[in-house]
């Protein structure tokens, strides 16, 4: 991991972040921000390659982790989707200035409708990276069988396997439960800002009804899907990053 710097929202949190600021002609442009995927950190090969992409350009970039991420403090166990749309958000007024094109991987495109929905005024974009709103209703919960559904409900956890990690994911009540509360796919969603989703056909982990069922649901006058034949759901060839830095450079 590069180096890093620390801010602390509250008391109890402590979020890293690595923040490349603007400089030269393309300083005006709206700053870029890249939110992770779930158990993901900022050093991943989307974030560090649009981060040299934004250099390049001479524009601002912000990449950071989620409490009980990375090298943010914090108990992964204890977290839930409401409070990483909380630092995202306390990330983003903190440390940014003017309109911001959000880019958002798996669970980050969750997050990153949340926050364009609190704050649309400082949102020039948004790029969706197998984007997967609702992700912990529509394919955790309704993806349990009767045995896991009761174990969470009796001990507040169950494990599922996981193909990033050695160990299993631990999934929580409280992540379910407060997921509940955070859903963007049943209330109007008004996306007053151009949105570009890119998803890969060979992705087993979020299909692809799911960004057709975001481009159905929500109000955006500019909004765009293009499914990248045979990409999974790392999206991280040098195809696919190169697809990101264009479609970034294309909106904002």
């Amino acid at each position: 991991m590069a180096s890093f710097e620390v801010f602390a929202p509250d008391e109890r949190r402590n979020i890293a972040y690595h923040l490349t600021m603007a400089e030269g002609a393309e300083a005006d442009k709206p700053g870029i921000v890249f939110l992770g995927g779930f158990r993901s950190d900022m050093g991943g090969n989307k974030a560090v390659a649009l981060e040299a992409f934004a250099k390049s350009q001479g524009r601002a970039f912000l990449r950071f982790d989620y409490t009980g991420h990375g090298d943010s403090s914090g108990d992964f166990e204890l977290g839930c989707i409401g409070d990483w749309a909380r630092d995202a958000t306390d990330a983003i007024t903190a440390l940014t200035q003017g309109p911001q094109v959000l880019v958002g991987s798996s669970m980050g495109g969750w997050i990153s409708l949340l926050v364009a929905r609190n704050m649309p005024e400082r949102i020039a974009g948004f790029v969706g990276i197998a984007a997967a709103p609702d992700f912990t209703e529509d394919s955790m919960w309704a993806g349990f069988d009767e045995a896991q559904r009761e174990a969470l409900i009796q001990t507040g956890r169950v494990e599922l396997p996981s193909e990033y990690d050695d160990g299993p994911y631990v999934i929580t009540r409280r992540l379910i439960e407060d997921g509940r509360t955070h859903l963007v796919l049943r209330d109007p969603l008004p996306l007053p800002f151009p949105v570009r989703l890119l998803h890969g056909t060979a992705d087993v982990d979020v299909d692809m009804s799911r960004p057709l069922k975001l481009m159905e649901h929500a109000t955006c006058e500019d909004l765009r899907l293009t499914f990248v034949k045979g990409a999974d759901h790392r999206f991280s060839t040098p195809e696919c990053l190169a697809l990101i830095e264009r479609t970034v450079a294309q909106i904002a």
